[in-house]
């Protein structure tokens, strides 16, 4: 009888994932990253921090620091801000840095994994800006015929 290989075992689960089925942990991360504050802050890191009205998260990812990311997540609290970046630097989608300095500087930058990820939610964030009078008239025209 053949041996499998731990190598072979992740590789065998990994083709086993299966989001349809309710055991799946890819479920659980599909729920994460499908949360608005984590779109909201994957676009912000992976663009320069020039958000003007109509821009598209243009420009290099930089680091961010958590005052940064909280002036520009108009809306966000500071409880949620928090949990979602643990959460995301818990997944490996980006990267804490405390600099000791007084006050302690604490700063957020995406990794390798959630530089990929970025570029998806970039076209999902852009979709629903592009997208959103479409939307807006379609939910006009189906609650009138309901009502």
């Amino acid at each position: 009888m053949a041996t499998t290989t731990e190598a072979q075992k992740k590789a065998q689960a990994k083709a086993e994932y299966d989001a349809f089925l309710v055991a799946c942990p890819s479920r659980k991360l599909l729920d994460r990253i499908s949360d608005k504050w984590v779109t909201l802050i994957l676009a912000a890191l992976g663009s320069d921090g020039s958000h003007q009205f109509g821009a598209d998260c243009a420009g290099e990812p930089r680091p961010m620091r958590y005052s940064e990311l909280h002036r520009l997540l108009a809306g966000v609290s500071q409880k949620m801000l928090t949990q979602t970046l643990r959460s995301l630097e818990r997944d490996g989608l980006v990267t804490r840095t405390v600099v000791p300095t007084v006050p302690v500087t604490v700063s957020y930058e995406l990794t390798d994994l959630g530089l990929s990820l970025h570029q998806m939610m970039r076209g999902l964030k852009s979709w629903a800006e592009t997208h959103m009078d479409d939307v807006l008239a379609n939910r006009s025209a189906y609650d009138t015929d309901v009502a």
